[in-house]
């Protein structure tokens, strides 16, 4: 291909600066080729740019040499330093106006500069330009990343409200931890279908464009979207727990649920005693006891409380015929068996 045969020839001329030239399609129909090389004297540009022609058989027309200085990227580099620090101060208003937090807006600004660090330095090992359409990219996953950490703290707004916590008896750690995976799922899904098309783009940019701006801009979504999904989901919300968990109110509502925890309803049956050979004898077993259980068993079945003595005597069987009365009975013609004696109505309620 052309971009070959132009990388070999740079490469050919042994000229110091021009070892690994960067060869790539631009234009607006990739109709021109832009080969990069480290700063060269204009001498050593006279030489490629020679080499060049007669490989290729243009002519002069065909050429056109172009120096970019320090100056333009130091340029490039005050803007995007300038935008940054804007959106970063745009952010912290947003989210403490929203939240009425402002250790949440120090959680998400934390999570950003993390994207942002790892952001640039994947960039500078990948020894990719800086452009202004990577500028464009950096900020592009700034915003990207915020709309994830902002959707997950607003979950924790949810489950860390005083109500919430005092039903469900859960610590402020726990109930954002809950919160964050309440959104786990979603979060993930976002970014992976955010990745997808952002990776072909970047495959397309390098491998079969060769175009400088789309592999630029498609790099730095890519990498950005990826650590942003990573640090709205570990990094902001630990951040503003542990912010969180330095004021005095949220202490005391963990030590009221950790007390309401470690109270635990006593088993009835934790206190049945050991046997022993020095324990007394019952009735042998399958004896009903008066309390509806086996005799000599030491539980009482209408109060569940064991160790319990209980009698051991079987429990007196008692007839219509046999059953004692406390008052006179007389002999009943519809139930046909004899029922406590009804006194006259002048008499009740006197002894």
């Amino acid at each position: 291909m052309v971009r070959e045969a132009i990388s070999s020839t740079a490469k050919d001329q042994g000229i110091s600066g021009a070892e690994s030239p960067i060869v790539n399609s631009s234009g607006t129909d990739g109709n021109k080729i832009r080969i990069q090389t480290e700063e060269l004297n204009p001498d050593d540009t006279a030489v490629i740019a020679g080499a060049i022609k007669d490989s290729l058989g243009v002519t002069d027309d065909d050429l056109t040499r172009q120096t970019i200085g320090p100056s333009w990227g130091q340029e490039i580099a005050d803007r995007a330093i300038r935008g940054i620090v804007v959106f970063m101060v745009l952010v912290v208003l947003l989210i403490a106006a929203y939240t009425r937090q402002w250790k949440m807006s120090v959680a998400a600004v934390t999570a950003l500069i993390h994207d942002l660090v790892i952001t640039v330095g994947v960039y500078a090992l990948s020894g990719f330009e800086v452009t202004p359409a990577t500028v464009t990219g950096v900020l592009t996953i700034l915003g990207f990343s915020l709309y994830d950490t902002v959707v997950v703290f607003d979950k924790i707004r949810e489950n860390t409200v005083p109500q919430e916590l005092a039903r469900t008896r859960k610590t402020y750690r726990e109930a954002s931890n809950l919160a964050v995976n309440q959104t786990l799922v979603r979060s993930i899904n976002t970014s992976i279908v955010a990745l997808l098309p952002v990776g072909a783009l970047l495959y397309a940019g390098i491998f079969m464009l060769g175009s400088g701006a789309l592999k630029d801009l498609a790099l730095s979504l890519f990498v950005g979207m990826a650590v942003g999904a990573y640090s709205s989901i570990f990094i902001a919300p630990a951040l503003f727990v542990q912010l969180k968990e330095l004021e005095p109110g949220i202490k005391a509502g963990d030590k009221r649920a950790m007390k309401h925890r470690d109270r635990r309803q006593v088993d009835p049956f934790a206190n049945v005693p050991a046997f022993t050979e020095d324990m007394p004898i019952h009735d042998e077993p399958g004896v009903q006891s008066d309390f509806g259980g086996e005799a000599g068993d030491g539980y009482d079945g209408d109060s569940g409380r064991g160790n319990r003595p209980v009698s051991a005597t079987p429990a007196t069987k008692f007839t219509g015929e046999t059953r004692p009365s406390a008052r006179p009975v007389e002999q009943s013609q519809s139930a046909h068996r004899p029922q406590p004696k009804r006194a006259p109505r002048s008499q009740r309620g006197k002894k």
